[in-house]
């Protein structure tokens, strides 16, 4: 399962690769001679394995895995920095379970210490995003169409 614009879409259903499942009925791609439908889902025709899509770890997934809000007190309207829950003099690592959105006030509060010890809970508690996850954030807004593919009904 991916996403992919309406120009890659086309093309595929040109070439023959995929079939339309849906389409957007008061939309179409004109060219010179025709007009096709206005793709919003296609399935290829042969399967293609692709591998495991791995979300790298960085800031800017760290963030988007916390909707930009620091998780001890909820505030976006801050600078936000990234937080070591264990902190890494405490043996606690780089990892998609140890690292936070914090903005700079509350990061500086907890300090060296873990959440426990400086009486700050987690909102959420972190973990791995999965890729539908960040699909959603790619795209930006989910299509209607598209909910009982991405499981989301």
């Amino acid at each position: 399962m991916s996403i992919c614009n309406v120009q890659r879409a086309v093309v595929l259903l040109f070439l023959g690769k995929a079939e339309l499942i849906s389409e957007k009925e008061t939309q179409k791609v004109f060219s010179v001679r025709s007009s096709l439908p206005f793709p919003t889902i296609v399935r290829l025709r042969m399967y293609i394995k692709v591998p495991y899509k791995k979300i790298v770890l960085s800031r800017k997934n760290i963030l988007r895995r916390d909707s930009h809000k620091c998780v001890y007190c909820s505030r976006s309207d801050l600078p936000l920095t990234i937080d070591h829950v264990v902190p890494k003099s405490k043996g606690g690592d780089d990892s998609w379970e140890n690292l936070v959105t914090a903005c700079v006030k509350c990061n500086n509060k907890k300090g060296d210490r873990s959440p426990e010890d400086a009486k700050m809970p987690l909102a959420r508690k972190p973990s791995r995003p999965s890729h539908i996850t960040f699909m959603k954030h790619f795209v930006g807004r989910v299509d209607e169409a598209w909910k009982p593919y991405l499981y989301m009904n």
